[in-house]
């Protein structure tokens, strides 16, 4: 069920109607050997896999590049792309987890340790519910120990960005690598301002550009003011990444910044545990949890 706030649409269910993004194709280097990443052992590239093409499957290829890998694709209507591409959309995923772990948050009482493993695995939840139709797929066959199977893999030739803005950004980060089975991380550090509530930023390990048809995680857990959030997407946007292929994923956020974030970066998507009402006048989220990298790390 969603319901639209100005041009912001919530979206608590997932209706068959949800709007799903194809993910672009960009050139890898098909001769890369065979991938341990994460703990997850991937097979050898595409080309040395029997060709297995289902339905709503695209191949992509081109003069630099003679073998071809296929991706799964959601074929989006004319309908759904002029929505994902004028609105902003809201995600709040109707988990018992995910409201249980937020329920654990908000508790004055949580001590630090039990703070991060409850944020670790909101970020955990979300991120599995963002990565739905948005994850590049190989597909073949293989030899299983009693027969041939058809079979589909994550492709680790392109990992997805997570960028967790620091420092309450890397509790909630601190799965991705368990559920995604290739990753790239990448670090940004910005401060707020006591009193102007202006982001500064202190850290930007981002790269110079990313591969064209990146997908990127930017991982925040408190979308209060919008500010830093805000300008974290401003640099990501400045290196490359269009609107469509950034998703924010953040434990609780208020309507002060997704508003700011509708305006800015429309066709953007969010992830969030739960959506508050107000932000308080020192930019905290009320009710909210409180200073999330405080508690995460006992300081």
């Amino acid at each position: 069920m969603a319901c639209r706030v100005s041009n912001i649409n919530y979206l608590r269910a997932y209706p068959p109607s949800t709007p799903r993004f194809s993910p672009k194709c960009h050139h890898q280097n098909p001769n890369s050997p065979p991938l341990l990443l994460n703990n997850y052992f991937f097979p050898p590239p595409p080309s040395t896999l029997k060709p297995h093409l289902p339905k709503k499957m695209m191949s992509c290829s081109s003069a630099l590049r003679r073998s071809f890998v296929t991706v799964k694709s959601h074929m989006a209507t004319t309908e759904e792309t002029s929505i994902s591409e004028d609105r902003m959309l809201v995600f709040v995923p109707p988990h018992p987890l995910i409201k249980h772990w937020v329920s654990v948050l908000r508790n004055e009482q949580t001590p630090s340790p039990i703070f991060r493993n409850a944020m670790a695995e909101i970020g955990r939840l979300l991120m599995y519910e963002a990565s739905r139709d948005w994850l590049p797929m190989v597909t073949g066959e293989i030899q299983s120990p009693m027969g041939v199977a058809s079979v589909e893999f994550i492709d680790p030739r392109e990992p997805v960005a997570v960028i967790p803005i620091l420092r309450a950004g890397l509790a909630l980060a601190e799965h991705a690598s368990s559920i995604l089975p290739a990753t790239k991380t990448y670090h940004l550090g910005i401060s707020r301002d006591e009193e102007t509530l202006q982001p500064t930023i202190y850290l930007n390990k981002l790269p110079d550009t990313f591969p064209e048809g990146s997908r990127v995680f930017v991982v925040d857990p408190m979308l209060a003011t919008g500010g830093t959030i805000v300008a974290s997407l401003q640099l990501i946007k400045e290196r490359g990444v269009e609107n469509q292929q950034i998703k924010v994923i953040s434990a609780v956020a208020a309507p002060p910044a997704l508003q700011k974030l509708s305006e800015k970066f429309p066709g953007l998507h969010v992830y969030t545990g739960i959506i508050d009402p107000t932000v308080n006048d020192k930019g905290f989220i009320i009710p909210g949890l409180g200073d999330a990298g405080d508690r995460s790390f006992g300081t």
